[in-house]
């Protein structure tokens, strides 16, 4: 829900900032006042083309922040979570600026964002709804995905049956592309591989053997080295009067003491341990020192397998284990290639098969979105009733898909609608009046508030070109729509004005030679003031007071009795 907007130097407006609660909320006043112009904003804010002409004259830039509270099941929290970005307290505020250059940013709860990231979020925050503009309801390519979520959970069910399957067919379809492949290729593809899996193959790779032939190889390198350290180790434990000797001494002395003085044993103890661990060093330092010799040959050897195994890493993977991972998808390729004309016939009889499953399954979702399509029309032609357009049809055709199976049916519909009897039904976007189509917007948006996940709904001036019994069933409309969701309208109609919940009077005033839009929140006796106005013209008679105050009691009892 829209819970504040602050806009400053935008357009024609200094400095405005607004709260908004529950409930339908209405924005009044003169021609050029300035009222399309907070709607305007709030587009912008939402991901609307920026532009330096919307920087107040003088200014550096144009600034727009909108607050939105969000409920803990809203499908934005979703998309917030998938950009990284997160809410503070369940509000979520978004600022957007443009310079006096033309260059604009977006942050979304303090962080930078792009303008794409910010139309994937403002899509599921607002829906604005002008005399000639198209919004989500009204964009064919829309309307089979609003049938759909018309026509409820067994609808909903059919389409993920048929979009699994759809799933399952284009994986099958893509890989018989793949096996139907260029025969002079295949041969090419077959002449490489047998040479890559003939060179893994002859190299009789062993997991680990690289880092046993380093450690060979730094071994053989330095076997000088060894064998004159080995031979002076062995030298300073086994020489006469050195390691071993000198323990051994050591031990003689601590027995005689442990004869008299028990508590010396535990050092006993471990002085005999040290000889016994020495002595045993000595022999096996004797022979590590025996078998040290220096191998060229050898050295050779372990040389040219590492420069093998090295020319094999650069080609086919960065560890042993690696190639042979990559030898082994090698062989099954191979296979695979040598054997594709079973495999294919195998694929196309796998493909046959998916292909008439997913044609049952497209046809039983077509027939049972022609169902949801005729009640759809009905509720239309009721909805269309309520709002003085009794004579109107309103019907969902359908066309066959130009590509046959997509990931949505076989199906492209859309919604077509005659206002007047003896007419030809025409596309929504097609509609010439300015009222038909207001009215249209509106029956559509009430019939579709139970699956449009948008809270926050506005009516920029849709009553333009409708008068009264229109323009009362109009204001009844939005009033019953404002109690599920939050309605937003720009008016020149009393009969809307009076049934809102909230009024703001917009006006345009000049100081100090700058003209700006000034905004106020009526009280009851200015609501009756500016409906006098909006009644009367520019003066305010009694007469047009007191037609005033009946409106808004007339209004309060409609209200009321639809609770």
């Amino acid at each position: 829900m829209l819970k504040e907007i602050s806009i400053r130097h935008f357009a024609i407006i200094e400095q405005v900032r607004l709260s908004f609660e529950d409930g339908f909320h209405v924005l009044t006043g003169e021609t050029g006042a300035g009222k399309s112009i907070l709607i305007d904003a709030l587009s912008l804010a939402l991901g609307g083309r920026a532009s330096a002409d919307y920087v107040r004259h003088g200014a550096k830039k144009a600034e727009i922040e909108v607050l939105f509270e969000i409920a803990g099941d809203h499908p934005v929290r979703g998309v917030l979570e998938e950009l990284g970005l997160e809410l503070d307290e369940d509000l979520l505020l978004i600022r957007r600026e443009i310079a006096a250059s033309g260059k604009s940013t977006c942050r979304i709860n303090g962080s930078l964002a792009t303008l794409s990231m910010l139309k994937r979020i403002g899509r599921f925050l607002l829906d604005i709804h002008g005399q000639h503009e198209h919004q989500s309801l009204l964009r064919t390519e829309e309307h089979l995905e609003w049938l759909d979520a018309f026509g409820g959970q067994s609808l909903g069910d059919l389409r993920r049956q048929y979009e699994a399957l759809y799933d399952e067919y284009k994986t099958l379809e893509r890989e018989l592309e793949r096996l139907t492949t260029d025969e002079k290729e295949a041969a090419r593809r077959i002449d490489l591989l047998s040479y890559q899996q003939q060179e893994i193959s002859a190299a009789n790779l062993a997991e680990g053997e690289d880092q046993e032939l380093e450690q060979e190889r730094n071994r053989l390198v330095n076997a000088e080295k060894l064998v004159k350290a080995a031979g002076d180790a062995f030298e300073a434990l086994y020489a006469e009067g050195r390691g071993a000797d000198s323990l051994q001494h050591a031990m003689y002395h601590l027995e005689e003491i442990a004869r008299f003085d028990e508590s010396a044993g535990p050092i006993l103890e471990l002085v005999q341990s040290a000889v016994y661990q020495v002595e045993e060093a000595i022999h096996l330092l004797g022979r590590y020192r025996d078998e040290l010799e220096f191998e060229p040959d050898r050295l050779n050897q372990v040389e040219e397998r590492l420069h093998l195994i090295h020319q094999l890493k650069r080609k086919y993977g960065d560890t042993i284990e690696a190639i042979l991972a990559y030898g082994q998808a090698v062989s099954e390729e191979l296979e695979e290639l040598r054997n594709r004309d079973e495999n294919r016939e195998e694929v196309k009889r796998k493909l046959d098969a998916v292909q008439e499953r997913l044609r049952e399954a497209a046809d039983r979702l077509t027939s049972a979105r022609r169902q949801a399509a005729e009640r759809l029309e009905q509720r239309m032609e009721a909805e269309l009733a309520d709002l003085n357009m009794a004579n109107t049809l309103f019907r969902v055709a359908f066309h066959p898909s130009e590509r046959g199976f997509t990931p949505t049916g076989c199906d492209r519909v859309e919604f077509q609608i005659a206002p007047n009897p003896g007419e030809p039904l025409r596309p929504l976007a097609k509609i010439a009046s300015g009222g038909e189509l207001s009215r249209l917007m509106l029956a559509l948006k009430t019939i579709f508030i139970d699956v449009d996940p948008i809270d926050t709904v506005v009516f920029d001036e849709i009553d333009t070109g409708v008068s009264g019994r229109a323009a009362q069933a109009i204001a009844e409309k939005m009033a019953g729509l404002a109690r599920r969701n939050q309605v937003l309208c720009v008016t020149h109609q009393p009969q809307v004005a009076c049934m809102a919940d909230h009024h703001y009077l917009i006006a345009k005033e000049v100081a100090d030679q700058k003209t700006q839009t000034r905004v106020q929140r009526l009280d009851e006796d200015g609501r009756t003031t500016e409906l006098a106005r909006m009644l009367g013209g520019v003066e305010v008679t009694a007469t047009t007071r007191r037609h005033a105050e009946e409106m808004l009691r007339l209004a309060n009892q409609v209200k009321q009795a639809a609770e």
